[in-house]
């Protein structure tokens, strides 16, 4: 039972984890119908950058959390205002395709500079664990959990509260409509697109502390997002945030009671269930 418990819990850790992830996934598909490939390859960025910060200058992964969503922000701008913005008008296909493109070259091209070779910080802030009734709780993996609800939050306060945040969700629930009231769509969607990106950034960071980083850690995070986004329901964030969680337990859990290797597997069979089931996904219309 005492192991059951452990799993459970670091089910929800990781789920946390996933959820600010997927959020900054479905921001993009629920403001501009695109599906980003190259989601995970941002966040291989992200952690690729903590740890550069933490060889040459000394930087913790902790700190470099502001220096990651910056600069992930301004990458996201970059790449939609150069790439992603030439082919909104055009197909979906040219837009998947595109994105796709943009996830192989990242991840070879950090594989050509940096070699595949897996790396790791090992002193950080963050380290040891906390055995509470038992339980034993890894003290990175639970600030990095923490620091995903605290984003997420920032991102729900931002978006509910503030001028550009109900513009972006006006986008979303309907774009003909938006232009009409006089919102800049081109400016929502290329701010969302940097804002999703800047969200793998600080996720990134957070993952450095604990997570190998390697060229292609991207895309087992990259599919297991898809997947959080769809089963939540594209372009709901409610959604993904719930899903995540829900993601993240089951893939502990199947990899506890069955076996590891099929924890992933698991995952999917959930998925296709669910989206068998109620299409749309857990919260989408």
């Amino acid at each position: 039972m005492d192991q059951l418990a452990q799993q459970l819990v670091n089910g929800v850790l990781i789920g946390l984890v996933y959820s600010l992830l997927a959020i900054g996934l479905t921001l993009i598909w629920g403001v501009m119908n695109v599906l980003n490939f190259a989601h995970g390859e941002f966040l291989m960025i992200g952690m690729f950058l903590s740890y550069w910060l933490y060889v040459m200058a000394g930087v913790d992964p902790l700190f470099s959390i502001p220096i990651n969503a910056v600069a992930l922000f301004l990458l996201g701008m970059l790449v939609y205002r150069f790439i992603i913005s030439k082919v909104m008008k055009g197909p979906a296909l040219a837009q998947l395709v595109v994105t796709f493109g943009i996830s192989i070259f990242l991840a070879n091209f950090a594989a050509l500079v940096w070699t595949p070779n897996f790396r790791s910080i090992e002193h950080t802030l963050l380290s040891g664990t906390w055995d509470i009734s038992g339980l034993k709780l890894s003290i990175p993996k639970f600030v990095t959990s923490i620091g995903s609800v605290a984003t997420s939050l920032g991102l729900f306060c931002f978006l509910k509260k503030t001028r550009i945040g109900k513009a972006i969700l006006a986008v979303e629930m309907d774009r003909e409509a938006a232009v009409i009231m006089g919102i800049n769509t081109e400016r929502i969607n290329s701010l969302s697109f940097a804002i999703g990106s800047a969200l793998v950034g600080v996720a990134g960071a957070l993952l450095a502390t604990h997570y190998y980083i390697y060229p292609f850690v991207g895309g087992s995070f990259g599919t297991i997002c898809f997947c959080i986004v769809a089963l939540g329901g594209f372009g709901s964030i409610e959604g993904a945030f719930v899903a995540g969680i829900l993601v993240g337990v089951v893939q502990t859990l199947g990899g506890y009671i069955f076996d590891p290797a099929y924890k992933l597997a698991i995952v999917f069979i959930m998925y296709l269930i669910t989206v068998w089931i109620r299409p749309q996904g857990l919260r989408g219309w």
